[in-house]
């Protein structure tokens, strides 16, 4: 087995769950053109769909890890993967193009889960640290190759970018030969499924599900704040959130650097930031201020996630480490699917429907949760504190 190829190929595998909805993004227009009696909201559940099956999936991976070895399992969702983000190019109805998404759901489903819990396997201490940072920068990578090489695609047609999905076949073949097929198979009933998980699981799952969801502002309500505010279009809005991307990479692939240099003050200002950052959206009309508050926020992602997986999966033994991903994931994707639905409805509620309000919003809450954290760590440190 060669080691030096095990990263890549781990890496190699986080890098598909990204491809599973905005993959084909740049296209939409033209698969809505290309059926022009379907409903809209069918169109949108092209790009939602993977991710409404991915959740179920996640739970199902995690009980097959008690059945199989890991290596079995990400192979045979990358075969599900492979046939139906492939396939979907071949369908002549709507109804059977969402079938063939809702599968990739479940390939994606599958696979996510194992993509960060093999790092756990496989890694301790500060490499561990280092190739969660590392699969969460290629992750990003990974996105923005795709979407400009499905954008490319489509200039040939509404059902050519679908071929990007094609990329799964070199991830099968990397784990195919490169990841070990020693995985140990949990036995059915041991501590990892029997014992429940701690409550603080729960709270990091919550944790990442609410900064997903209001992450996920800047790709949904980018395009109508420029336009709201005069500031620009759609390409304007294509290079604004490319800026998201660009600060997580930065922050990925120096996550362990970070910790090592900031430790506990790290998740706190990684939050303050994007509160600011958010701030600074719902006060300005600049395009620079504008591109370095939306890097920001990328930045403070790109640290977020990585160590709110890391610190749920040190609160329990490696036996559960497939189960707590399944949750922390869920909540990741129950975060993107409720954004717009969210953030839309308190702003209609208090009277201001706009997306710099939601915008200000997001920022105060940011800002507030870092004050409550701040407060809670003082209190901690009063109690440990000896009495005079």
């Amino acid at each position: 087995m060669n080691k030096r190829m095990l990263a890549p190929t781990i890496i190699s595998i986080a890098m598909a769950t990204v491809m599973a909805g905005a993959a084909i993004s740049p296209a939409i227009g033209l698969i809505a053109a290309n059926f022009p009696n379907a409903d809209p909201v069918l169109i949108k559940l092209i790009l939602t769909a993977p991710s409404l099956i991915i959740i179920p999936f996640s739970f199902v991976s995690s009980y097959l890890t008690t059945k199989m070895s890991k290596r079995a399992i990400v192979l045979m969702g990358l075969v599900i993967y492979i046939i139906s983000g492939v396939g979907a190019q071949f369908t002549n109805s709507i109804e059977t193009l969402l079938a063939f998404r809702f599968a990739l759901g479940a390939g994606v489903g599958l696979v996510m889960p194992l993509s960060i819990s093999l790092i756990s396997d496989h890694f301790v201490g500060r490499e561990q640290v280092k190739m969660m940072g590392y699969s969460s920068a290629f992750s990003n990578l990974g996105g923005i190759v795709t979407m400009t090489l499905a954008g490319f695609l489509a200039t040939y047609g509404w059902n050519v970018p679908f071929n990007v999905y094609w990329m799964g076949a070199v991830i099968f073949i990397l784990v195919y030969f490169f990841l070990p097929t020693n995985t140990p198979v949990k036995p059915h009933g041991d501590s990892g499924r029997k014992v429940k998980l701690p409550l603080s699981v729960y709270g990091y799952a919550l944790a990442s599900g609410s900064i997903m969801l209001v992450y996920y502002g800047i790709a949904t309500n980018m395009a109508i704040y420029l336009e709201q505010g005069k500031i620009g279009g759609s390409g304007i809005a294509g290079i604004v959130m490319s800026f998201t991307t660009i600060g997580g990479m930065i922050t990925s692939l120096t996550l362990a650097q970070l910790q090592e240099t900031l430790k506990k003050f790290l998740i706190p200002l990684s939050v303050l930031f994007m509160g600011i950052a958010f701030a600074t959206l719902s006060l300005t009309s600049s395009i620079p201020l504008i591109l370095l508050a939306v890097c920001f926020v990328g930045l403070g992602q790109g640290i977020l996630f990585p160590l709110i997986n890391l610190k749920a999966l040190g609160l329990v033994n490696p036996l559960q480490s497939d189960r707590v991903i399944a949750v922390v994931s869920s909540c990741i994707y129950i975060g993107q699917f409720s954004s717009p639905l969210v953030l839309d409805s308190i702003a209609r509620a208090l009277g201001h429907p706009t997306i710099r309000f939601q915008y200000f919003l997001i920022g105060i809450a940011l800002v507030t949760s870092v004050v409550i954290m701040a407060a809670i760590a003082i209190l901690n440190k009063t109690k440990k504190s000896p009495s005079l």
